[in-house]
């Protein structure tokens, strides 16, 4: 590793939130600083569900602008971080062709059935190794008829969202390997966009730029832009575009096989492997593979998280009774254990609101005795999240052909002490929690590898530990809780291809 101070900015955008987030590299340790935070609330216009991208791309010049004050001197480097499958349609002008569609926008209700009439969703999986999901990027760039009408060809270029924002601030079309790899439209094996899909569902191949992997430099900050901001030169890097890739590349995992679990409003848990996991039996367990840093694939599955608790929270403080999240694992904590459990990945938890009635609901009609505190809610959430992630666990090992020794959590879920503690006593394995800070980490420290200051993903997650020390929790009551477990599978059986 190099030893020369190195600054830089990492711009962090949620479905809900972004941040501008500083990072401050002494080639042994890395230390962050939150400069600028701001909203994302998308825009309903006419029928339609858009981002607010102008809005966006402000917010991400004042972080910038924000950054100059930093100790030591302005950032040298910016890269920007999204949630996945949403892009930006780009004309030969450089023009950009209207606001982002919003991926949870109408206009792909009925194109599923289409696609699948020209490839079946089996097949899909097989060229792409993504779960199929109205949402994805496929689907939605099928809805556009402007593209299957062959504008595309005249010159319209396709950025995912973080490559939209890179492209604005450097002036260089790039689509970066990891958000791409969100998209149903890569493949997997060779890391490149498949031309036979793109032909079969007459999507030109001339809307595609070339696929870049994470850690690599695009350009510099534009002059009118650095002039208006007045900061100085400052390279532009696709650093891991895709915010889960970003945060799993700061996972501080040594040699031993683990599972990772970037947790929270939803939990994203799985495994790195070098080569995608194309089977049946990853497809059927709701398995995706998207791509990862070091051109890795991340093998993993999209459970529901503390969105369910959020949920419970804001509900109770719509009925006057507000509580902070400390409040509720204290409430849990005292809560009497009456093995009451919900699946979490039932359909029925999606939507928003009254999320403590259909709890309810969802245990009388199972047959188990209804949790009626808020007490036992909590309990029952916090419990059946970590069942779950047992139960993920064994389809992992299944697939790996290996037992993972550790399960890393990153992100703000890890500050659920009770969650890490249970997910440790259910699956029976250290659970190693931290950072909380994960996808900015793993941005800036991908931004470092693009300076050359670290050597690789080994490197990175090295500089990550000594600089966020973990927090580790054994397992505990192994048997009791191997017992529970057996109860959850038989309430809750899935059916298995092999």
């Amino acid at each position: 590793m190099g030893s020369q101070s190195l600054h830089m900015l990492a711009v962090d955008f949620g479905a809900s939130s972004g941040r501008a987030v500083t990072g401050a590299f002494n080639g042994r340790t890395l230390t962050v600083n939150e400069v600028h935070r701001f909203s994302n609330e998308p825009v309903r216009l006419g029928n339609h569900f858009h981002w607010d991208f102008l809005r966006l791309f402000h917010e991400l010049r004042q972080g910038i602008h924000a950054s100059r004050r930093m100790a030591g001197g302005a950032p040298v480097s910016v890269a920007v971080d999204t949630w996945g499958v949403d892009y930006g349609l780009v004309d030969a002008k450089g023009r950009l062709a209207g606001n982002p569609y919003h991926y949870r926008d109408l206009r792909t209700e009925q194109v599923m059935p289409e696609v699948f009439s020209a490839i079946p969703e089996n097949e899909l999986f097989r060229m792409t190794g993504i779960r199929s999901s109205s949402i994805n990027t496929i689907y939605q760039l099928y809805a556009e008829e402007k593209v299957r009408s062959g504008y595309g060809a005249g010159g319209l270029k396709m950025l995912m969202m973080p490559d939209l924002f890179h492209y604005y601030l450097s002036g260089v079309m790039a689509n970066e390997y990891t958000i791409a790899s969100t998209s149903g439209l890569l493949d997997p094996r060779s890391r490149s966009w498949h031309s036979g899909i793109l032909n079969t569902l007459s999507i030109p191949e001339s809307l595609f730029s070339e696929i870049v992997m994470p850690g690599t430099m695009l350009g510099q900050l534009r002059q009118d832009i650095r002039e208006e901001l007045q900061v100085p030169d400052m390279a532009v890097i696709a650093a891991a575009g895709h915010d889960t890739a970003a945060a799993v590349a700061s996972v501080p995992a040594g040699a031993a096989p683990y599972a990772f679990i970037s947790s929270g409003t939803w939990s994203l848990m799985g495994i790195e492997l070098d080569q995608p996991a194309l089977s049946g039996y990853s497809r059927d367990s709701l398995f995706s593979n998207e791509g990862g840093a070091g051109g890795k694939i991340r093998l993993l599955k999209n459970i529901m998280g503390l969105w369910l608790l959020q949920e419970c929270r804001r509900t109770w403080a719509l009925e006057g009774t507000p509580l902070t999240y400390d409040e509720l694992t204290e409430l849990a904590l005292s809560a009497p254990e009456n093995g009451s459990y919900i699946d979490a990945a039932d359909a029925v938890f999606l939507p928003p609101g009254g999320m403590p009635q259909r709890i309810h609901e969802y245990c009388r009609d199972s047959g188990q005795k209804v949790p009626e505190s808020r007490a036992a809610i909590v309990r029952c959430i916090v419990e059946s999240l970590a069942l779950q992630y047992r139960q993920t666990l064994d389809e992992i090992e299944k697939l790996a052909g290996e037992r993972m020794e550790h399960i890393h959590i990153v992100g703000g879920g890890i500050q659920n002490r009770l969650l890490c503690q249970l997910t440790a006593n259910v699956t029976g394995r250290p659970v190693i929690a931290g950072p909380v800070e994960a996808t900015a980490i793993g941005n800036l420290m991908m931004q470092a590898l693009a300076h050359g200051e670290v050597k690789n993903l080994a490197e990175i997650r090295q500089v990550v530990l000594e600089s966020f020390p973990p927090e580790t929790y054994l397992p505990e009551e192994a048997a009791m809780w191997e017992e529970r477990y057996q109860q959850y599978v038989k309430l809750f059986k899935r059916q298995e291809t092999v």
